[in-house]
């Protein structure tokens, strides 16, 4: 008992970022600013994840992830993948909840994941962290054929190895998109399609730009690796349809700034759990409230909620997030029908 204590400790240590020095802010067309270690960092420079005295009573509280029941975790409807196979040759502009930050997304002739994690337990120590209490919308087995990957950074709940080592197996044309930084890592798990990019460039394929853009967040996978990746926000644009993928973020000036540049999108995707305690993760991650700000700085015409209630990883009640979500659109310029909370599985088009 001891042991899994201690490595659970390690585990959420992984996930709290030791002290960097302040970055310089600069426009994300110039790509991401860094420290003067060279380490990435934000256009703000170091943000906040609360004192030790917050930190670490949270760490504790994670244990209780294994007694957690899930009654209130997201329900999940049967996908088997037959309309998503077939729509692959139509391109009817879907999207699909997979689960936590992973969308299946269907647009201008090309089909592509966000953050897939098909795994139980996202992190760096088997049977160790928290667990998936829903399961993935469709089996891997049931996807259409996937042409590309956007990864947003390297935590392990959005970089999840195993999932990308069956995605690139499945077929060696799919490409994966990172941020500077994490190309090695995929590489030496023998995914050679891969393709970095820093804030501000982008790449085309089959006629659809991906740009990678600023988030305000941070990365790390070990006890020594802070920032030396990059993090990032995406966005697929074509000429008929425009999507926005947030990733893993704070709120910050960068959606309105991405709005003004990009939008309007068709369809903002928002992390909108994580939130508590919001002395910890305020500056790293958004609250409903803020993700619903956040598509109206984007302009975008429908947003959906992502990043809440298939795993436990913080203190707010699992059933919260898409509650306040619905409400903070209802009383906002977004409106509710076009803030959307899916069913896991769930296929909607846009």
């Amino acid at each position: 008992m001891r042991r899994h204590f201690l490595n659970l400790l390690l585990c959420t240590a992984l996930a709290v970022p030791s002290v960097n020095a302040a970055g310089t802010s600069e426009e994300y067309s110039n790509g991401a600013p860094r420290g003067e270690d060279g380490r990435f960092t934000n256009t703000v420079g170091e943000i906040g994840h609360g004192t030790l005295a917050v930190r670490f009573p949270f760490m504790l509280r994670r244990l209780g992830t294994y007694f957690r029941s899930g009654a209130d975790a997201p329900e999940r409807v049967a996908n088997d993948g037959v309309f998503l196979r077939e729509n692959a040759r139509h391109s009817i502009p879907t999207v699909t909840w997979v689960g936590h930050a992973t969308l299946l997304v269907q647009m201008e002739h090309v089909t592509f994941l966000t953050d897939p994690t098909w795994s139980n337990r996202p992190s760096p120590v088997p049977l160790i962290g928290p667990g998936r209490f829903v399961e993935p919308g469709l089996r891997m087995e049931d996807l259409p054929p996937i042409d590309f990957v956007v990864v947003s950074h390297n935590h392990y709940d959005h970089l999840d190895l195993p999932t990308l080592r069956a995605l690139s197996q499945r077929s060696a044309e799919t490409v994966f998109y990172v941020p500077l930084g994490n190309g090695e890592l995929l590489r030496s798990q023998r995914i050679a399609n891969v393709k970095e990019l820093d804030w501000g460039e982008t790449a085309v394929y089959k006629g659809t730009t991906i740009h990678c853009l600023p988030s305000q967040h941070w990365s790390k996978r070990s006890l020594a690796d802070d920032q030396k990746a990059l993090w990032s926000s995406w966005a697929v644009t074509g000429a008929k349809r425009r999507f926005y993928f947030a990733g893993d973020t704070g709120y910050f000036p960068g959606f309105e700034i991405i709005g003004a540049s990009l939008g309007p999108f068709d369809l903002a995707a928002v992390p909108i759990g994580a939130y508590e305690p919001r002395a910890m993760m305020q500056e790293s991650h958004m609250n409903p409230e803020e993700a619903v700000r956040a598509a109206i700085d984007l302009r975008a015409r429908r947003a959906v909620a992502m990043h809440f209630g298939t795993f436990d990883l913080s203190d707010e009640p699992l059933g919260e997030p898409p509650v306040r979500f619905t409400a903070a659109a209802h009383d906002s310029s977004l409106a509710e029908d076009t803030a959307w909370v899916l069913k896991i599985g769930e296929t909607r088009e846009f």
